[in-house]
């Protein structure tokens, strides 16, 4: 989902709705961080893009309640000058090329400090460089330690979600980890035990999932609206992290029934059956390019003037689940059993995932999940797939669940402790690694 960072209101909605209310925060970084704390005062402006694709929430209009789930941000525009999270004096680090056009942030306090073990930070849908902004906390935890985090670019980072797809997304993350894998090998040559962490936050979480569960390489020749896509093998894991995981189809259906952006949900629903018929009109027509649905149609849901595709849309709002649930469409609570078997149940199966087993940090209070949804059930229905019945150990008992009283971002001014527990757990999840 795009994580729309919340407003700083006292009922942020979750999930899709949550993430139209993200806030874009312009990011400086500091050579000299310092613990990060929340925001105490809202200078950033909020604007409607939603992520729907594993980063993602939609902000709603009740007056009592409020979707806690954003979307993947987009680039910040603040009504002042720099970042509520990040020190404006900047933070250290190296700018590296992974394509010819693609780029990754390596946060790390001068170029010889010894750092051999990477985490890589995949945002949700609207997200690019250092715009989640707990990351700061994460970076100045890291920064005594041999761990270095990555921020990085994809084709569909920013505004670009509405025409991407988690093969290329999936696809790119391979390549960047090759490329970091390659830089620290030559960098730290005698060293033989460098570990590599995928952390995914909303939508992202929906690529660490990709990632491990798809066939590797992904199959088949590359779809007809993205021809020149080269899928690549995808190099084993020492270990995984989602954080924010949800639906946006759930969110899509919450803000249909409470109504969404002034509008009411007898008008959400009419908007919603227009769109979807138009998709599939679209893709039954012509399957070689994608149609860009009608910005004035797809604003009702928070998605402002990012282009959406015909293809993602269905995909992410998935009409058809949990029958025949879209790709996008891996977090909902009404998925079968069997279909999750066929998702967390295929991890140990690819093998992508060495020793360490698979975090899954959901939000307490994340506003882009409905109200309706028992998360402490959810959780325990991956864990049960993941694990296939008892019969492997993917899932992380110690680490996972619920951060009580987290938003979707943890974005909000009340979020300084649950960005603290969040940072806890990756930590001790890091140090575990390293023992394995």
């Amino acid at each position: 989902m795009l994580f729309l960072r919340q407003q700083l209101q006292p009922h942020a909605p979750s999930t899709i709705l949550a993430r139209l209310k993200s806030w874009k925060i312009d990011i400086e970084l500091d050579p000299h961080p310092t613990l990060c704390s929340s925001p105490t005062t809202a200078t950033a402006r909020p604007t409607a893009v939603p992520n729907t694709t594993g980063g993602s929430n939609l902000a709603h209009g009740s007056p009592t309640k409020s979707l806690s789930r954003p979307f993947h941000t987009s680039a910040s525009t603040s009504t002042a000058m720099g970042s509520q999270f990040w020190s404006k004096s900047g933070s250290p680090g190296i700018l590296h090329h992974y394509t010819e056009t693609l780029t990754t942030f390596e946060y790390t306090p001068s170029p010889s400090a010894h750092k051999p073990h990477t985490i890589l930070f995949i945002g949700g849908l609207g997200d690019g460089l250092a715009t989640t902004s707990y990351t700061c906390d994460l970076v100045t935890a890291l920064a005594p330690t041999q761990w270095s985090l990555f921020s990085l670019n994809l084709s569909s980072s920013y505004t670009s979600w509405g025409t991407g797809h988690l093969d290329r997304d999936t696809d790119e993350i391979a390549q960047a980890i090759k490329f970091i894998k390659s830089y620290k090998s030559s960098k730290f040559s005698s060293e033989n035990g460098q570990k590599f962490v995928l952390m995914g936050h909303s939508t992202g979480s929906q690529c660490v999932l990709h990632y491990l569960y798809r066939p590797n390489p992904h199959q088949g020749p590359p779809p007809s609206f993205d021809p020149y896509l080269v899928h690549c093998e995808r190099p084993v894991l020492d270990g995984a992290i989602m954080q924010a995981p949800v639906s946006d189809r759930q969110a899509i259906q919450w803000i249909m029934y409470e109504g969404f952006l002034g509008r009411t949900p007898a008008e959400m629903k009419q908007t919603y059956d227009t769109l979807v018929k138009m998709a599939k009109d679209a893709v039954a027509s012509n399957s070689k390019y994608d149609t860009i649905l009608p910005m004035e149609l797809t604003s009702h849901f928070g998605y402002g003037s990012t282009p959406m595709s015909a293809r993602r849309f269905l995909s992410l709002v998935s009409p058809d689940s949990p029958a025949s649930p879209g790709e996008d469409d891996l977090f909902s609570s009404d998925l079968s059993d069997e279909t999750l078997d066929n998702t967390f149940g295929l991890i140990a199966r690819r093998g992508l995932l060495r020793k360490n087993k698979l975090v899954v940090l959901m939000s307490g209070k994340d506003q882009s999940v409905p109200d309706w949804v028992d998360k402490l059930k959810l959780l325990g229905r991956w864990k049960e797939a993941a694990d296939n019945g008892g019969k492997v150990r993917i899932w992380d008992d110690e680490r996972s669940g619920l951060i009580p009283n987290a938003s979707h971002a943890l974005s909000n001014d009340d979020q300084a402790e649950p960005r603290q527990f969040l940072v806890r757990r990756v930590m001790s999840y890091l140090d575990e690694v390293v023992k394995n």
